[in-house]
């Protein structure tokens, strides 16, 4: 039998094993191709809730921090947990194999399917992480908008045991994406929101996708393929300064 793909997969929050646990149930067991093995590793300090420019900045530097050493530690490919993208790029310039970030992964699949998306979101406070993404990536003029349903988030529990209220008013931002802006396809804003993606898939008209597992897929492929990413986009610093890095845990 041929070795495990591991995959690394950074979750930009600290949070303890059952917070963690709950991240990974996004790819459940029978969802992941055989010859790969999703890992999930939470960073050990940094952001809250990823609602400031302050928490983003800390996302950025702590999944750099996380992401590494992943070569070296035998890692075929790095995911990141968080539709933020955080530290992808900075990751890429300093590892050769594969790092996939679910907010390029995502969009990228929504403009495959459709015209337009909507990226649907728990609250107003993380606009600024696709406004960030959105413009370094130019793909603005396929968005038709931004929604959220205001509710404060919480990135450990997930949407366990607020199903009934959370999942209807994310069906009510959807729909009004959907009549009011033009949407054709909804990206969910948050791999925490994961719980919601078949219920809303199910329950609308139009295509739903759950950021992680569109991530994870294409990271799957990738390495399949034997594809990573151009060196000539991201090209590796001349002089790494990976042991100030990792001193920088804490």
């Amino acid at each position: 039998m041929d070795e495990q793909k591991r995959i690394k997969v950074i979750v930009p929050i600290p949070m303890d094993e059952a917070g963690v646990a709950a991240r990974a149930e996004q790819l459940p067991a029978d969802f992941v191709r055989a010859g790969f093995k999703p890992e999930f590793v939470a960073v050990p300090w940094g952001a809250a809730l990823g609602d400031s420019y302050h928490d983003t900045m800390l996302m950025d530097w702590t999944v750099f921090q996380a992401g590494i050493t992943a070569e070296e530690e035998g890692y075929a490919g790095v995911l990141i947990d968080t539709v933020s993208d955080s530290g992808m790029r900075a990751l890429r310039s300093r590892l050769n194999i594969p790092v996939v970030g679910p907010g390029e992964a995502s969009f990228a699949a929504a403009m495959m399917l459709g015209k337009k998306f909507t990226v649907l979101t728990m609250w107003p406070e993380w606009f600024p992480l696709y406004e960030k993404t959105l413009t370094e990536y130019g793909w603005w003029e396929r968005v038709a908008s931004l929604r959220s349903i205001e509710t404060r988030p919480d990135v450990t529990e997930l949407l366990a045991g607020k199903e009934e209220v959370i999942f209807e008013k994310l069906i009510d931002e959807a729909t009004a994406a959907m009549e009011e802006d033009g949407a054709d396809v909804i990206v969910l804003g948050s791999t925490t929101m994961h719980q919601s993606a078949k219920y809303l898939d199910d329950n609308l008209p139009i295509p739903v996708l759950n950021p992680g597992q569109v991530a994870y897929k294409f990271l799957e492929t990738l390495l399949e393929l034997g594809l990573t990413h151009s060196k000539k986009a991201f090209p590796a610093p001349e002089v790494p300064k990976d042991e100030d890095i990792r001193k920088g845990w804490y």
